[in-house]
């Protein structure tokens, strides 16, 4: 939690002190995530039996390393909390994928999903399509570690990039497959916009997206 001493010279508590990820948090953001989802419902879908925890361990690193360089993810103190986004092309303060992690993710995301591969990629086209068809900030991911929640810091991570979607005057949007998320994100604005399943059947996929709001 954060502190701000008044004129007074009290210190009040301000909430989770929130700051953009860095390279340095990469191990620390890949294994926050990983520890966050390691048995969600898209884990136990979207990724074999076999060697589930080390192919979830790899592609959370690739995505820290993919925010950490974009400028896109936000983390608490301790990355114990982490929302990472996708941002439009061209948004300020933000920098293209580099190469050598856009190759990486092209290479190794569908030997990660192994036989999912193809359900997996099925199914990101079908929430592509209905998608905001302008440009928006799309939350790719959203965790905090079971030992940290209910403090607050998932709200706080996420903040960061809505005030950028706002400044810029453009739509958020994600998709989550449980109902408990959507509570959640109801939270912060966003809507159902429209409910999918996978392209096998298995998992139901809410597509939400909020409003640019005033500032």
């Amino acid at each position: 939690m954060g502190l701000e001493v008044t004129r007074e010279g009290l210190s009040v508590e301000t909430g989770p002190v929130v700051r953009a990820a860095e390279p340095r948090d990469v191990p620390r953001l890949g294994a926050t995530l990983t520890v966050a989802l390691a048995d969600s419902r898209w884990t136990r879908w979207a990724l074999p039996v076999d060697g589930r925890v080390q192919r979830l361990t790899r592609l959370h690193e690739l995505l820290a390393h993919r925010g950490a360089a974009t400028g896109t993810a936000w983390v608490d103190t301790r990355v114990d909390s982490v929302a990472a986004w996708e941002a439009p092309d061209g948004a300020p303060d933000t920098q293209p994928v580099p190469a050598d992690v856009a190759g990486a993710l092209a290479r190794e995301v569908p030997y990660l999903h192994g036989e999912r591969a193809r359900v997996v990629a099925d199914t990101a086209a079908l929430v592509s399509a209905v998608r905001p068809s302008g440009p928006h900030w799309w939350l790719a991911t959203l965790a905090t570690r079971p030992s940290a929640r209910r403090r607050g810091l998932a709200t706080a991570v996420l903040a960061p990039g809505l005030r950028r979607a706002d400044h810029a005057g453009l739509p958020a949007a994600t998709a989550v497959h449980s109902w408990a998320a959507v509570r959640f994100l109801r939270g912060s604005g966003f809507e159902v916009s429209e409910t999918l399943r996978t392209s096998d059947d298995q998992l139901a996929v809410y597509v939400l997206v909020r409003a640019p709001q005033p500032v």
